[in-house]
């Protein structure tokens, strides 16, 4: 469990890298009310955004090496972290300080990452999931991000649209999350061979594809203070979700429910902190709108 926490922290770190690198690309994009396939088009010319998929890259391999070792319960709560080092990380590249209320809402935010965790106790449960269970999780999943997505395009550029394609992208990256365990799992029984056979390879590969792209149209959308409280929450709770369903990982219940309930409000607090300090809006908050052509 030890080895999965760090191999977890390091993807988290690596994620915040990515973050500061991407969005500060996606910065330099016009913001649109519209729901652009040619964002990557335009995302694609710009080399922090290149470099932060490399960090994307390298936070994959972080995040399968630590769902090999431990619970999917445990590993993808951590990526809360994310939004904390994506701000220390932008502040010693940026050469700014982080305000006191930045320090507070960080230790918010790990407090109640330790708290919950430490209250909710999750087992490993089992390295692979039923075919059974795949098709229903799935199902629910694109469904409910679907179901999310049509609600923002109906929406105006802003909090509600925002929010919206980050709870969208945050079942997509937990989708991912559960899907890369059952890869490495087929990593570790046929090798490379029983990897690039499994279709939970291929499947995980368009899942984290498809969560990125409802992320940059978060991003796009509306204010972090709107996207993110929804992207960090809802990754850690629809994969705790999957991996009680799809792993049998277990939590604990009963009374063990207030201090979890405590410790995610911590988080929630933190993060709305966080997003609202100047710095994290500068790192990853999308630009005013304008045109293209005009300087």
């Amino acid at each position: 469990m030890v080895v999965s926490v760090v191999f977890a922290l390091l993807a988290a770190a690596s994620n915040a890298t990515a973050t500061v690198l991407q969005r500060r690309a996606a910065q330099d994009v016009p913001l649109s009310e519209g729901f652009r396939a040619r964002l990557f088009v335009d995302l694609l010319h710009r080399p922090a955004w290149l470099g932060g998929m490399a960090a994307v890259m390298a936070a994959a391999c972080f995040q399968a090496l630590a769902l090999v070792n431990g619970a999917l319960a445990v590993v993808q709560p951590i990526f809360v972290l994310e939004l904390p080092f994506a701000l220390l990380i932008g502040g010693l590249v940026l050469r700014r300080r982080v305000t006191r209320r930045g320090w507070t809402a960080v230790v918010c935010i790990a407090a109640g990452l330790g708290v919950a965790l430490a209250a909710a106790a999750p087992s490993a449960g089992t390295g692979q999931a039923a075919a059974g269970g795949w098709v229903v999780a799935i199902v629910c999943c694109v469904g409910v991000m679907t179901a999310a997505v049509r609600i923002a395009l109906r929406l105006p550029a802003g909090r509600a649209r925002a929010a919206c394609f980050g709870s969208a992208a945050a079942i997509g990256y937990a989708l991912t999350a559960a899907l890369i365990k059952d890869a490495t799992h087929a990593w570790q029984t046929g090798g490379v061979t029983g990897f690039f056979l499994a279709w939970q390879t291929y499947a995980f590969a368009a899942a984290g594809v498809c969560a990125l792209f409802l992320l940059q149209n978060a991003v796009q959308s509306g204010p972090l203070v709107a996207s993110q409280p929804a992207l960090t929450l809802g990754d850690a709770l629809v994969s705790l979700a999957l991996g009680v369903t799809l792993y049998a990982e277990e939590v604990r219940t009963g009374w063990w429910l207030v201090p979890e309930i405590a410790g995610a409000g911590l988080i929630l607090y933190g993060v709305v902190q966080l997003a609202r300090i100047p710095l994290a809006q500068t790192l990853v908050s999308a630009p005013p709108a304008r045109h293209r052509g005009r300087t």
